[in-house]
C-alpha cells in the first residue's frame, strides 16, 4: 500500500480555496491549510471596528473554513516581505494597485518553503484557482508561469479546474484521481455553489468577495497619495491600517487628516493618539481627528475648522476645539466650522 499523501491548501477565507481542498481530501490525502497575513487582508478589520458593521459576523474567515473542513491552518504573517511585491511587481499592477500575479507567485513559493522543509515534507500544493475567474492572474496563459517562478512546477495542483489543465505530478502518480477533479472556467460562481450544496456547506463567505485591500479603488488611491506626498514607496503596517479607516482629507501637500466618520472608528483611531497631533471638538460630540505630516499654525486652524465641520456644532458659528500636539502640549481654539461646499472634492483622498 502507497503511504497516505499530503497536501498544503492555501486558505484564503473564500469559498474556492474551501471546495479545492475538500476535493482532494476526499480522495483520502491529508491536507492542512495554510494563511499569509499581508497586512492588506479585509477579514476581520473594517468590520469588527466600524459600529455600524456590528451586525456582521465578527470572525476569521480562514480559521472558519480550517473549523468546516476539519484540518489544521497554519497562520504565518509574511507582511515585512510581502512589501517587495506590493512597491516593485515584476508582472506590473492589476486595475488598482494589486500585484495579483505576482502575490500568488510569492504566496505559492513560500508555502512550497513552509511544506518542503524537512520536517514537515508535504507532497505537492492545492490552490483554490479557476481559469478565467481573475483577469491577471487566473488566466490559462498565467497558470504555468505560476507553477514556474514560484518554483512549485508541476507539485501545484488546482482541483477546480485541473481538467482545463495539463496533468501534474499528483495526478500522473496516481496520489489523486484525475477523473474525479473538476472542469470549472470563467466567472460564473454558480458551479462552485452548487459543489459547496452537494458537500453539505451551506455557510460560507460571499463567493465573488474581494479579500485584499488593494483590487479597492478608493483604498489604492490612499495608498498612491501616501507614496505621493512621502516621495517614498515605503510603507509601515501602521499606515496601511490607517489606510483603511476615516476620511482621509489633504487640504495641503505637507499633511493630511484623519478623521474619524462614527464611535467605533473614533475608538480605534484613539490608538494612535499619541503618534499624531490630534484634534476632538470640546463645545460639541464630534469626530477624533489625526494630523499626518507637518502641520504650521495656519494649517492647524485650517485642520481645526475642518474638524468642527463634522461634529454636531457644523451649523452653529463657533465651535471650540481642542489640540493635542506629539510634544504633549495642548490648546484650545475657537473657529467657525466649514460649510461643506467649502471643502472642495480635491481635498478628499
Amino acid at each position: 500500500m502507497q503511504p497516505q499523501r499530503k497536501a498544503v491548501a492555501l486558505i484564503s477565507g473564500g469559498l474556492d480555496s474551501m471546495l479545492a481542498a475538500k476535493v482532494v481530501m476526499d480522495q483520502g490525502v491529508h491536507v492542512e491549510g495554510i494563511n499569509f497575513f499581508t497586512g492588506f487582508c479585509v477579514e476581520g478589520h473594517t468590520h469588527a471596528i466600524r459600529q455600524k458593521d456590528r451586525d456582521k459576523p465578527k470572525r476569521n474567515n480562514a480559521l472558519w473554513v480550517a473549523e468546516q473542513l476539519g484540518i489544521k491552518l497554519h497562520i504565518i504573517d509574511i507582511s515585512e516581505p510581502y512589501k517587495d511585491i506590493v512597491i516593485n511587481p515584476q508582472h506590473g499592477y492589476g486595475q488598482h494597485l494589486n500585484p495579483c500575479l505576482d502575490c500568488k507567485i510569492f504566496m505559492v513559493n513560500q508555502a512550497k518553503m513552509w511544506a518542503w522543509a524537512a520536517e514537515r515534507q508535504f507532497d505537492f500544493i492545492i490552490t483554490g484557482e479557476v481559469i478565467g475567474q481573475r483577469p491577471k492572474s487566473q488566466r490559462k496563459a498565467t497558470m504555468p508561469v505560476i507553477a514556474r517562478e514560484s518554483g512549485a512546477e508541476d507539485r501545484l495542483l488546482r482541483p477546480l479546474c485541473a481538467l482545463n489543465l495539463e496533468p501534474t505530478l499528483p495526478e500522473r502518480e496516481g496520489w489523486v484521481d484525475r477523473s474525479r477533479l473538476l472542469g470549472f472556467q470563467g466567472r460564473n460562481r454558480k458551479p462552485q455553489m452548487e459543489l459547496a450544496k452537494q458537500f453539505g456547506f451551506d455557510d460560507y463567505a460571499q463567493p465573488a468577495g474581494g479579500c485584499c485591500f488593494l483590487t479597492d479603488a478608493a483604498y489604492s488611491r490612499k495608498l498612491e497619495d501616501l507614496w505621493s506626498h512621502r516621495g517614498t514607496r515605503a510603507y509601515e503596517l501602521d499606515d496601511i491600517m490607517l489606510l483603511k479607516i476615516g476620511r482621509h482629507i489633504r487640504p495641503r501637500p505637507g499633511f493630511k487628516l484623519i478623521v474619524g466618520r462614527e464611535e467605533g472608528e473614533n475608538r480605534f483611531l484613539e490608538g494612535y493618539r499619541k503618534q499624531f497631533t490630534h484634534l476632538r471638538t470640546a463645545s460639541h460630540h464630534g469626530p477624533l481627528t489625526l494630523i499626518d505630516g507637518a502641520a504650521s499654525r495656519d494649517d492647524i486652524q485650517l485642520a481645526a475648522r475642518i474638524c468642527a465641520r463634522y461634529s454636531q456644532g457644523r451649523s452653529d458659528a463657533a465651535v471650540t476645539v481642542d489640540v493635542h500636539h506629539r510634544n504633549g502640549e495642548t490648546e484650545q481654539l475657537q473657529v467657525q466650522p466649514f460649510a461643506p461646499q467649502e471643502i472642495p472634492q480635491e481635498w478628499h483622498v
